[in-house]
């Protein structure tokens, strides 16, 4: 059985909705960061990067989320466009721009608005700005549109809201009116049984919830580093 190596953030998230989605069945495996799990060496051997999602699948071990949704995607043929080069080139674009720009500037903008033990105004506003201006390009794309490719639901659907359905947390409470169309997207998925599944995963497992200098030292490793 496909293992799932998870906790609640965002990333994992979206990986859970595929799986509910698809209707795989899985061992979830929690990896709670804030105490450190994902510095265990048997937890190395999945993802050297020690980050979460990762799954091992009968053997075959994938990392990244986006990674996973392809994988799993092309492995069962679920929640892909139709099959043509023009929307083949549109769901890589998207999925690419996903993981190469949505989800890591909403985690630097949350880092630095939330987390960040020196308030460095500069870091702030230049994490906050290109998050929303990566929020600003997916709305613009759904105003012409459904879903992001086109009018199928995919894993770029699944991959946005990761992170979009956290837009609050990212940037504020004025994210919903000030990109409609991406809360548009995010309220139907949200809406979808397997979204609630997803989500509920984590309330099956006790993860540690301070965020004390033990979360911080397993979170923030440059901070134990620059200390040292």
């Amino acid at each position: 059985m496909l293992k799932f190596y998870f906790n609640g953030s965002p990333n994992p998230t979206k990986v859970a909705l595929f799986l509910e989605e698809a209707g795989i069945a899985y061992e979830p495996v929690p990896v709670d960061t804030r105490k450190g799990d994902q510095f265990k060496p048997e937890y190395l051997a999945i993802n050297p990067n020690a980050k979460v999602p990762a799954i091992d699948d009968d053997g075959v071990k994938v990392f990244d989320s986006n990674a996973i949704l392809l994988y799993l995607a092309e492995k069962t043929g679920k929640f892909l466009p139709p099959n043509t080069p023009s929307n083949r080139g549109e769901l890589l674009s998207w999925l690419m721009f996903a993981a190469t720009g949505v989800g890591p500037f909403s985690g630097q903008a949350v880092h630095f608005k939330h987390f960040a033990p020196e308030k460095i105004d500069y870091a702030h506003n230049r994490y906050q700005y290109e998050a929303q201006r990566h929020y600003g390009i997916l709305n613009d794309h759904l105003a012409k549109r459904r879903y992001m490719v086109g009018e199928t639901y995919t894993i770029v659907d699944m991959d946005v809201w990761g992170w979009a359905r956290m837009m609050a947390f990212v940037i504020g409470e004025d994210a919903a009116p000030k990109y409609p169309n991406v809360k548009r997207l995010v309220d139907e998925i949200s809406a979808r049984p397997a979204a609630a599944k997803a989500i509920a995963l984590k309330d099956k497992f006790k993860f540690k919830a301070e965020m004390d200098d033990e979360a911080r030292s397993n979170m923030f490793k440059h901070m134990s580093v620059k200390a040292a």
